[in-house]
């Protein structure tokens, strides 16, 4: 199988076939390097763009330096990944014409407050590359953020009007 590497209109670089890709054909592996998801925390700290790929749990993520590295997130990929054996393969969802771009769905679940904005085009578009259930959670977890600060506010506000009834009440003598 050809892979290119060339611009994209959805994030720089892009992988493209260089010939038709059929239904369920395996296009590459994304390879590199396994190290722990701490070691590629503190590794790339002060990196805006990473090729990690989390392993099973994400405890355990691939380093990735090959050419899959620039197959891009698309919310309506023409790809899927598959974990076989401890080994990442990127395989066809569907027919892929010569000269398309590869691309799967990233499903991330891990980036801290980057919003990770996706830039596919596709009309299924979440405007996100974190997974359908990570936004949820992220959602979640901000109403939860907003009904306790939301709590907190009122409370102060209560003490506050609570003081300024006292000082009201009092008389000079």
């Amino acid at each position: 199988m050809g892979l290119i590497v060339r611009s994209s209109a959805i994030h720089a670089a892009g992988c493209y076939t260089t010939a038709p890709v059929r239904k369920g054909e395996r296009i590459a592996e994304y390879s590199g390097q396994r190290i722990t998801k701490e070691q590629a925390d503190a590794l790339y700290q002060d990196y805006p763009v990473t090729y990690l790929f989390g392993l099973g749990d994400g405890s355990v993520v691939i380093d990735g330096f090959c050419t899959s590295m620039f197959i891009n997130h698309s919310c309506d990929g023409n790809c899927e990944t598959t974990e076989e054996d401890g080994r990442v393969w990127i395989t066809a969802l569907r027919d892929i014409p010569a000269d398309a771009e590869i691309t799967y769905d990233y499903c991330l679940y891990d980036g801290s407050d980057d919003p990770c904005t996706c830039n596919c085009g596709a009309d299924i578009c979440r405007g996100s590359m974190y997974s359908a259930e990570e936004l949820k959670r992220r959602k979640a977890e901000a109403r939860k953020l907003a009904a306790e600060n939301k709590r907190r506010a009122k409370k102060r506000g209560k003490r506050k009007a609570a003081k300024t009834r006292s000082k009201a009440g009092m008389t000079v003598a």
